[in-house]
């Protein structure tokens, strides 16, 4: 039994060969879609930059529709799998929004085609790019729920401060961290996180 015989019930690859194949490909999409767009992004091109045969793309996933709403979900949870690690070593909830703002503007500097990716999915898979919102907005509130519930934060937190500091991060990532990353990131993050830490910060 093949490989691609073990894995086309599901597209789940069921080996360690199978995954890397399955990484090559979504890698390769990252870069073909942030090149190109979805619309002008092909399977061929896909391949091509991941060095697989046609029918290795068709073993883990059956359209190029499906390869973007993966992508999507890929990104963001490497987004998540990069961030949440170093909040973890923050001093309190204020400094965690710091940290998590200067990890995200690191990550889209290395990943500028992610802005490219999330953006075009509003139009290719509008689940793809809610659920990418939304989850980040729910890690988000339950980091400031936590923080409140130590006192770092004001006591009345909520969903909408969540909103309002992941989109304040999402545009200062797009300038600085895709238009132009020539400025440090701790300056952006420190500047930033002043203004959270006077909307927010417990009181004295």
């Amino acid at each position: 039994m093949t490989e691609e015989t073990v894995a086309r019930d599901d597209k789940t690859p069921r080996t360690a060969r199978g995954e890397r194949t399955r990484r090559a490909l979504l890698s390769a999409a990252a870069e073909e879609f942030g090149e190109k767009g979805f619309h002008d992004g092909s399977i061929s091109g896909i391949t091509r930059r991941a060095g697989c045969a046609l029918g290795s793309f068709y073993t883990y996933f059956d359209t190029k529709d499906d390869i973007f709403r993966a992508l999507v979900a890929d990104m963001s949870g490497q987004v998540r799998d990069y961030v949440s690690p170093r909040i973890a070593d923050a001093r309190d909830g204020i400094d965690a929004e710091r940290i998590g703002l200067l990890s995200f503007l690191e990550f889209a500097r290395a990943h500028k085609e992610i802005y490219r990716i999330i953006d075009e999915a509003e139009f290719v898979d509008q689940a793809a790019y809610r659920a990418h919102y939304e989850n980040t907005a729910t890690r988000m509130a339950a980091r400031l729920a936590k923080a409140a519930e130590r006192g770092d934060v004001r006591p009345d937190v909520e969903e909408v401060h969540a909103w309002a500091i992941m989109g304040m991060n999402v545009f200062l990532g797009l300038r600085y961290g895709v238009w132009d990353d020539s400025r440090p990131a701790e300056e952006i993050a420190a500047i930033a996180n002043a203004l959270i830490e006077k909307g927010i910060g417990k009181r004295g």
